[in-house]
């Protein structure tokens, strides 16, 4: 198995997308400090280019690139890969985080469901297809990173639209990771992040500060460094206020659904809630 340090290192290169704040920052920055060259791509470019200042105060500007890309457009995802082959030559860590969640209903403006699906899924889906083949042709140890979510795993009521794209990005980077293993000489691997709470500007609302039950973004970063030098492919983060065995049993309650057969989302129908809270709560 691939050693991380040989990735994460000086003289390699990484790319995240939506790397301008959050999760995506804080990762580019935790590459940047290792030495590696780092593009990072989002929109907004007065935020990208504060988050380039701050990378090339780590790193130095001859090893920080900052490309303004929609991900939900593929010929602006291929723009961005050539851009960094040209600078960079190659490779070697493909984080694919940029995520929005405006909130949605089944029937709220199809704007909205095309504009989550765009990003939050095709960002993902296009992103790996337009690196990841020359990622494998390089010959070099590599990741694919993709930012899912609990609640493409546990789908909860309220905001469908962002429950389905990271439903789609958990299926997607199961697939890709069963396909990259399987393909002869493949020295790359993928894996999906799990955030917990995270406060970043996706969820902070109209919150200035920071809650007690999240994690930064450095939290988050850390823990998906910790789980990738284990070879985790789920990385599944807790917080401040869910830990790990909630988590478990939160995600094994949504598959019992299908397999007693109860009502989808029986966690929160009201026939169930005792049931749930006991499974909760229960010793083993």
């Amino acid at each position: 198995m691939t050693r991380i340090q040989d990735i994460i290192r000086k003289s390699n290169v990484a790319v995240v997308t939506g790397g301008a704040s959050g999760i995506g920052l804080a990762a580019a920055k935790h590459f940047a400090r290792a030495g590696m060259s780092v593009a990072i791509a989002d929109l907004g470019g007065d935020r990208l280019a504060e988050a380039a200042k701050e990378l090339k105060s780590i790193s130095g500007e001859e090893h920080v690139l900052a490309v303004e890309t929609d991900v939900a457009q593929k010929d602006s995802l291929e723009a961005l890969e050539r851009t960094v082959i040209q600078r960079f030559g190659r490779v070697h860590i493909l984080m694919n985080n940029a995520g929005i969640g405006p909130e949605t209903s089944i029937f709220s403006a199809q704007a909205d469901w095309d504009s989550i699906f765009g990003v939050n899924l095709l960002g993902v889906i296009n992103g790996t297809r337009t690196f990841g083949q020359h990622m494998l042709a390089h010959g070099e140890p590599g990741l694919i990173i993709n930012t899912g979510s609990k609640q493409g795993i546990t789908t909860p009521p309220g905001n469908p639209a962002y429950n389905v794209s990271k439903a789609g990005v958990k299926v997607f980077t199961e697939a890709l990771e069963h396909e990259l293993r399987n393909t002869e000489g493949s020295k790359i691997s993928a894996h999906l992040l799990i955030p917990g709470f995270v406060f970043t500007g996706l969820t902070k609302g109209d919150r200035a500060e920071k809650p007690t039950a999240a994690w930064t973004p450095e939290q988050t970063v850390d823990f998906m460094i910790e789980s990738l030098e284990r070879g985790d492919f789920y990385i599944l983060c807790p917080d401040n206020d869910v830990a790990r065995p909630v988590d478990e049993r939160r995600m094994a309650w949504a598959m019992g659904d299908i397999i007693e057969n109860r009502p989808p989302l029986s966690r929160w129908h009201k026939d169930y809630a005792d049931k749930f809270k006991a499974y909760l709560e229960r010793k083993e």
